[in-house]
């Protein structure tokens, strides 16, 4: 295991504080017996951290196993037993609460790496299954033996391993370690590469899982070069959320898909595996559609495009609401209207006699077939079509105020329309209505 503390004395400091993630498999004593052999000459502090899934008999066993191997060399333990877990897919919720576990830990400690047990094999199984899956550059890279998170960077010192190394090591040097036989069923996708694929390519060639960690390394060295020039690109057209799509058919095309997978990791993080090519080519199509529209993503996420703008959004139900304006109506994410004595000539201000409307005034949001008399205009305008007009996305109109009599007739679209109604100042009114926007952060 001469390369593997090569790896950690070159990227871990002295006094670090490490998080090994220990499963008490082979992989994972492997690699922690490796970094308490440094822990003396780094002055490392070293935290074990181990997670029972709780689905098979020996889990509570693998659990006392890993304490009392750290405890024995003094170092901190540390672990979480998943009690239940919900009908959805299990592997991804595992994953899940692994990662948060982790991330707690890190936290607590202040620790600046997360050590994990990933060797070659296992980035070989990686890629197989992105390729098989259809993924991204980054995604058929598989993953890095050093990767920067939010504080802390994550090492996997035994990426020039196989597992056949490892385990012979860890027999070598009476390494206690447990083996989960749910890991040579057929059951997994994982596991068909793993004792299919990986023994044919193998004998083919005892060292295949150094040129895939080659290969590893060459596409992720493509994809920064790639990202660095889309972060360059974005800047221009990429601002608040919200994506201007007015010159992007000049962008390359491959220049085009980071840019979306790039906004799709802001909105999704680690959820990201949720998306595929096909979502990602919906997303390009739709914005080389002429005119609006959307499209649906995964968990409830909407990709809307509104007058050469692209945004997504998480699909929040708005509830119609309908309320009498005596003093002050709050509209949550737009605004207020507030009964007021301040003279305004705007469409921030509505003047009117209530003896030509029916009281009280009702602020609603907008019905199918809503029309307004707008002022110094005959006939009547749909107040759908006002919103047209006005370049207003179909979220907004959603909650829009509208403010009218209890008859319904719309006597005023804040911001945007008045009625007939509105009086000017030379008229006579009794009734001065203000609006005022919710300030944007």
């Amino acid at each position: 295991m001469q390369k593997c503390k090569e790896i950690i004395k070159k990227y871990v400091n002295n006094n670090s504080t490490i998080v090994v993630s220990c499963s008490g498999g082979p992989d994972s004593m492997c690699l922690l017996k490796n970094t308490i052999d440094l822990k003396d000459e780094l002055n490392l502090n070293i935290i074990v951290a181990h997670i029972n899934h709780n689905v098979r008999k020996e889990s509570d066993f693998e659990e006392e196993m890993v304490k009392k191997y750290a405890l024995d060399n003094g170092l901190v333990f540390e672990s979480y037993k998943i009690t239940d877990y919900s009908k959805e897919n299990f592997h991804n919720e595992a994953r899940i609460k692994r990662y948060n576990f982790m991330k707690e830990i890190i936290r607590k400690y202040q620790a600046d790496f997360l050590f994990t047990a990933h060797h070659g094999d296992d980035l070989m199984e990686t890629i197989f299954m992105r390729i098989a899956r259809g993924s991204n550059l980054k995604g058929y890279s598989g993953f890095k033996m050093l990767s920067k998170q939010d504080g802390y960077q994550v090492l996997r010192p035994l990426i020039y391993y196989t597992k056949d190394e490892i385990i012979k090591y860890d027999d070598d040097n009476n390494i206690s370690y447990a083996l989960d036989q749910t890991n040579y069923s057929d059951d997994y996708t994982r596991n068909r590469y793993r004792n299919h694929i990986l023994p044919f390519l193998k004998a083919e060639d005892n060292n295949i899982h150094l040129k895939y960690l080659d290969y590893s390394n060459k596409i992720s060295e493509a994809d920064d070069y790639i990202s660095n020039i889309v972060s360059d690109k974005m800047k221009d057209i990429y601002n608040n959320n919200v994506l201007d799509v007015t010159n992007f058919s000049e962008i390359d095309d491959l220049i085009k898909r980071r840019i979306i997978e790039n906004i799709l990791y802001d909105v999704y993080h680690d959820d990201l595996y949720l998306i595929g090519d096909k979502n990602i080519l919906e997303i390009i199509k739709l914005i080389n559609k002429k005119g609006n529209g959307k499209i649906k993503l995964p968990n409830n996420f909407w990709v809307i495009k509104e007058y050469n703008k692209l945004s997504i959004k998480k699909d929040n139900i708005v509830n119609d609401y309908e309320e009498i304006l005596n003093k002050e109506v709050i509209i949550p994410n737009m605004g207020r209207l507030i009964i007021t004595n301040e003279l305004g000539d705007s469409n921030y201000y509505l003047k009117i006699n209530s003896k030509e409307i029916s009281l009280p005034l009702i602020v609603r949001n907008r019905k199918d077939g809503d029309k307004i008399a707008v002022k110094n205009l005959l006939g009547t305008q749909k107040v759908k079509k006002v919103f047209i007009d006005y370049k207003i996305s179909s979220e907004k109109r959603k909650i829009w105020p509208i403010v009218c009599d209890s008859t319904g007739e719309v006597l005023w679209i804040p911001g945007l329309k008045k009625s007939k109604f509105d009086k000017e100042n030379n008229e006579m009114y009794d009734i001065i209505v203000k609006y005022e926007e919710e300030e944007n952060e």
